[in-house]
Formats: C-alpha cells, structure tokens, sequence
C-alpha cells in the first residue's frame, strides 16, 4: 500500500469512534501491536529528543525501503508512535520525505494531544523523515 492508502484507512478507522476516549481507547491498542525495536537499540541514541516520555526509534534500509520499529515507556506514546510506522515502515525514503502529514489533523490527533505530547509528535515524525533522508543520500 501506499502511505496515502495506509493514511486514508488509518482516517477511516477513527472515523468508526464517537468521541475521543474511545479513540484513546484505539491508540493505545495499536500500541500493543507495535513492532518493538530490539533491545541493543534501546540506547540514547535512539531517543527521540522532545518526547516527554522515553521513544525509541530504529530504521533499517531494506532493499529499496525504510523499515520501523520503536518503543515508549508510555502507553499512549506507544500509541502514537505505532500509528506513524504503521504509515512509514516498508516505504522508500523519497515517499517518506515527501508524504504529506494531513491525516495527523484528519483523525484530529494533535488537537486532542497535550503541547509536550503534540512536540513530541512533530518530534517523531522529524526523526523518521530524518532516517530517510539518511538512507535516500546513501543511494
């Protein structure tokens, strides 16, 4: 699937919830389903700077795309951060780098974040667009 495809489902699941607990509710189950990073790569490095809780995040070049995997210490930001490598995970480094991030506002996410949980949003997404960079300058 495209990251415009995998957006527009992600749009149309929270569309199926009535209000924001449930969507909550939604979050943090994705975050039960969230590809771990390994635990050699839970060091500093790997920290995503900004997040008020810890965020893990590793890419890896696979061929000809980008994969994910993360962690949080908080089940919320586990949430969060499942939802965007379910968007960017498998995808080539120039898609990741010219995606466009509507969906964010679409599914009303940032809205309904506090501003250190939102910064840390803008922070995630920062880092992944960075590991593309990275692998898309390597090729």
């Amino acid at each position: 699937m495209t990251i415009k495809e995998i957006q527009d489902e992600i749009i149309d699941e929270f569309a199926m919830f009535d209000d924001w607990m449930q969507r909550y509710e939604y979050i943090i189950e994705l975050g039960k389903n969230l590809p771990l990073i390994k635990e050699e790569f839970k060091t500093e490095d790997n920290i995503i700077k900004g997040c008020q809780s810890k965020v893990w995040l590793q890419g890896e070049q696979q061929g000809d795309t980008v994969a994910f995997t993360a962690d949080s210490d908080a089940i919320l930001t586990k949430g969060i951060i499942a939802i965007l490598i379910r968007v960017f995970s498998n995808q080539k480094p120039a898609d990741i780098l010219e995606a466009d991030m509507d969906f964010i506002d679409a599914i009303g996410l940032k809205e309904h974040l506090s501003p250190t949980r939102a910064n840390g949003l803008v922070s995630m997404i920062k880092n992944i667009k960075m590991y593309a960079l990275a692998f898309q300058s390597k090729n």
